[in-house]
């Protein structure tokens, strides 16, 4: 099996990191591949180096579509160069499931790939995608991730575990997703209890950027 993750500079870690790291279990081949190769900088400070750019699409079981920084987002979406949107739009094309968690949804709507489907995202972006993309269905509540065909979205950051386990399910089946929640020891059970507010605006900035 093999997973393309197209990553960008802002890119959220715990998006990227932590369905590669499930994914590894399942004997997946994880390709990462940059906006920009070299180095790449996450969302908190942290560094890697991919060396692989965009590039020609090449057949693949799941596109992984990870959020970002809101600024970075606005940049994707809304600048002059759509070299990103394009390379989802062909790589989704030869891409079993088509997959985005916490606000890559929101780069997987402009795109155009997950119109008329129903769709999550994290929380405080819901605003931004119910405004801006009507075609997409939001689904009711905060679900961990929605299934609808072959388009699978995740909620926000963390949803991308549980996401990741539905993948290799579908994928691999259900024992093959019971091993790797076994062996990541993945059981939540967080010690808080807040609840997800609802909320009226997004941290989406204007575009074109101020000054």
């Amino acid at each position: 099996m093999r997973i393309v993750i197209p990553i960008y500079e802002g890119v959220d870690l715990l998006d990227v990191c932590g369905p590669s790291e499930m994914f590894n279990w399942a004997g997946y081949q994880v390709d990462l591949v940059a906006e920009v190769p070299d180095r790449v900088t996450f969302n908190n400070g942290f560094t890697i180096e991919v060396p692989a750019g965009l590039g020609a699409p090449q057949p693949c079981d799941a596109l992984w579509i990870p959020g970002g920084m809101p600024d970075q987002l606005s940049r994707l979406i809304h600048g002059p160069v759509r070299t990103y949107l394009d390379f989802l739009v062909a790589q989704a094309a030869v891409s079993t499931y088509v997959c985005s968690v916490c606000e890559g949804a929101l780069l997987a709507a402009a795109a155009g790939l997950i119109d008329g489907c129903r769709a999550t995202t994290h929380w405080a972006f819901l605003p931004y995608l119910m405004q801006n993309y009507p075609g997409v269905k939001v689904a009711d509540g905060h679900p961990r991730f929605v299934l609808d065909g072959n388009r699978l979205t995740g909620g926000g950051i963390s949803s991308g575990l549980d996401e990741a386990l539905q993948l290799i399910a579908m994928l691999s089946g259900q024992a093959a997703a019971e091993n790797v929640q076994q062996t990541t020891q993945y059981y939540p059970d967080p010690p808080v209890g807040s609840l997800i507010p609802n909320v009226l605006t997004s941290p989406m900035p204007p575009w074109p950027p101020a000054g």
